[in-house]
């Protein structure tokens, strides 16, 4: 099967002529194959991918009993933030462990996030991401509507290479084991955001967990100022692939977002024609 990133890697390229970095890598899910690879090994920001690592570390939690996904978390006045989610405009003041993480999965729900992690802590996180073998990917901060000198620049950072990695192993039932990979690949194929690789696949944005044309999606997107990323697996009708796809840019006009927005889609065409 041929594939064909031609007019994806020059549309990064001209992002990259105008100033962007850009990584990205996507292979071949049963081989492990390399299709497409752009400086996959650096590390940039990737926003809320990062909070992939925490349902890792939850879903590692209620594999293990150490809690329940009955157990009921409180929102506090210190996870208040703004942004992604849809929990800020609801009264509920407590909601079900598994129910936060459907929500971080499903809309990047950034209070969700706050309550999650302050549950389970940011070292224990790192400690998981260790274990995986992460070197150049992880999860830095909580979400905070202004970050400080003392505070971690970025939420998240990663490396296309390692994402795309861990992607594969959630898909294949390798990341930690195989109840962990199903549970965090449950949660993934509930996002709703697919405005950048993602948008190629002409899928409905608001269900999509059952196949749809033969195409199944889990992705994790990650969006801030001057960053743009999502990890993902697509399968199709003929193959599979894992992805890795993150610009950094000067965010400061917005046709720049526009053409960040639209060479990922180009991306996301190629994979689209490969799977299918």
């Amino acid at each position: 099967m041929r594939a064909d990133f031609t007019d994806g890697f020059t549309a990064l390229a001209h992002l990259a002529l105008d100033g962007a970095q850009v990584s990205a890598r996507v292979i071949d899910l049963l081989s492990g194959t390399a299709l497409f690879s752009v400086d996959d090994h650096v590390v940039l920001p990737t926003a809320g991918i990062g909070k992939t690592l925490l349902l890792l570390e939850v879903a590692a939690r209620l594999d293990e009993q150490s809690n329940s996904r009955f157990d009921l978390l409180d929102r506090l006045p210190e996870d208040l933030v703004s942004g992604a989610g849809v929990w800020q405009y609801l009264h509920a003041p407590s909601l079900p462990l598994t129910d936060l993480a459907a929500l971080v999965a499903a809309t990047g729900d950034n209070l969700a996030f706050n309550v999650l992690l302050r549950a389970v802590g940011l070292e224990a996180v790192r400690a998981r991401g260790e274990a995986l073998g992460l070197k150049r990917t992880a999860l830095l901060d909580r979400m905070r509507d202004r970050r400080g000198p003392d505070d971690a620049p970025n939420l998240s950072v990663g490396s296309a290479a390692e994402l795309t990695t861990l992607f594969a192993r959630i898909a294949r039932g390798e990341a930690v084991s195989r109840s962990v990979s199903s549970r965090v690949g449950d949660w993934l194929a509930l996002n709703a955001d697919l405005s950048m690789v993602a948008s190629s696949f002409a899928l409905d944005p608001l269900s999509h967990v059952r196949s749809d044309h033969g195409l199944s999606l889990l992705n994790k997107t990650g969006s801030a100022r001057g960053v743009r990323s999502e990890a993902g697996v697509l399968r199709g009708p003929r193959a599979a692939v894992a992805y890795t796809v993150t610009v950094e840019f000067d965010d400061s006009v917005h046709m720049r977002r526009l053409s960040v927005l639209q060479a990922m889609r180009t991306i996301g065409i190629g994979i689209l024609e490969y799977v299918h």
